[in-house]
């Protein structure tokens, strides 16, 4: 059983080696993680991972193989059928609708009317309330609660998106950062970023040169060695990359874009936003609330003469785009467009880059809002996309 897993681990970089895995081995026929799978995992990343940086990985791959594994008792009986935990028996009460019944199901009409009414609801509701269709509750069709169904709502306290409609999250959500380190599939996509290079020679006369130095040699007598500046990429890039929600589909495939151009830019900065650009953004999702950066400041920061390219699906309710206090995490003053709009005004050169396939863009309102705003420089996360991204960008 753990032989595959240790595989899985080797296909997925993740530097494990067969010492590594002896000591989990001798650590499962100690006990230390006899029937907790909690436990397992604890012990498996301890004996298996050396390096930080491995460990998202590791969650990633022993979260796909042992999934559906449940944890039993010391006595072999499953663990859940000494206690369910409150938090499963809540579960249980999720609402799943047919499509016949979803259109019954009328939204309350606009996202002024949803804020005033869960005003209402959080101080005229007493007690909870379950599979209801007015009250802060669960399993029911309320715009307010988690479990449920509703066309526009508020989500809270629900651990994840389950029909991605909700205008409004009230939750505190965790993100990770892409890993610059992968490299499966990211050859196609350096390939496809050569279009945006602009050689020129600069800094100290370090790379020796060859046809000078033969020249100068025979000019002089003499061998004449001669240097000159290494020939480097002065392309500047900033890049923006929506993170968490609808995103987390495209995981691999933007980790893919964001390690190629890691290597391909030595004038490369980066951001991330979620869904939708407004006066802050961060460089470490562990740190996002903390650690914040002035949107205006980057427009103070970083010159005309940059590049910039955004990376989302632009997927998200259209008051995230429209109207001042549209984010789904925050109160934001000012409309996310208005936001967009300095951007580009600013930069010269701006692209947006959606991993969703073109041919549902026209099905989505906010897809559809946001190439307005960059004057249909949006282009799919393809290889012909980026081909005809770096194209406009080299204008």
């Amino acid at each position: 059983m753990f032989i595959p897993f240790f595989l899985k681990l080797k296909e997925a970089k993740v530097p494990v080696t067969l010492r590594e895995f002896l000591s989990l081995l001798e650590g499962m026929e100690e006990g230390i993680a006899d029937y907790d799978v909690e436990a397992f995992y604890y012990l498996a990343r301890t004996a298996l991972i050396k390096d930080e940086r491995f460990i998202d990985r590791f969650d990633q791959v022993f979260a796909d193989y042992f999934r559906g594994v449940e944890a039993v008792g010391n006595d072999g009986v499953p663990a859940e059928a000494v206690a369910i935990p409150d938090e499963w028996l809540r579960k249980l009460a999720e609402r799943h609708l047919a499509d016949e019944e979803k259109k019954l199901v009328e939204a309350l009409g606009g996202f002024e009317k949803l804020r005033e009414t869960l005003r209402q609801r959080l101080a005229e509701q007493k007690g909870r309330d379950q599979g209801g269709s007015k009250w802060i509750g669960t399993a029911g069709t309320s715009p307010f609660g988690a479990y449920g169904y509703n066309p526009e709502g508020v989500r809270i306290g629900q651990e994840a998106s389950r029909h991605r409609k909700a205008a409004k999250v009230w939750d505190r959500r965790e993100f990770q950062n892409f890993d610059d380190s992968v490299e499966l599939g990211t050859r196609n996509i350096k390939v496809a970023l050569k279009r945006l290079r602009r050689w020129v020679r600069e800094g100290a006369a370090e790379e020796l040169d060859l046809s000078g130095t033969i020249r100068s040699t025979a000019e002089h007598g003499y061998l004449d060695v001669q240097t000159r500046p290494e020939r480097r990429n002065a392309v500047k890039l900033l890049m923006f990359f929506d993170v968490g929600g609808s995103m987390d589909d495209h995981i691999r495939v933007v980790e893919e874009l964001f390690s190629a151009a890691r290597a391909e830019f030595r004038h490369m900065e980066y951001f991330y936003f979620h869904n939708c650009l407004y006066e802050g953004v961060w460089k470490d999702n562990r740190r996002r609330r903390a650690d914040v950066t002035a949107t205006t400041d980057l427009i103070r920061t970083f010159g005309p003469d940059y590049r910039v390219v955004f990376v989302g699906d632009a997927s998200m309710s259209p008051y995230e785009i429209t109207h001042p206090g549209g984010s789904v995490e925050h109160w934001n003053k000012e409309a996310g467009d208005i936001w967009l709009s300095r951007i580009t005004g600013h930069f010269r050169k701006c692209v947006w880059l959606n991993p969703v396939p073109e041919d549902y863009w026209s099905h989505t309102t906010s897809i559809s809002i946001i190439r307005r705003l960059f004057g249909d420089r949006m282009y799919p996360l393809t290889l012909g996309g980026l081909e005809k991204a770096t194209r406009e960008l080299s204008r």
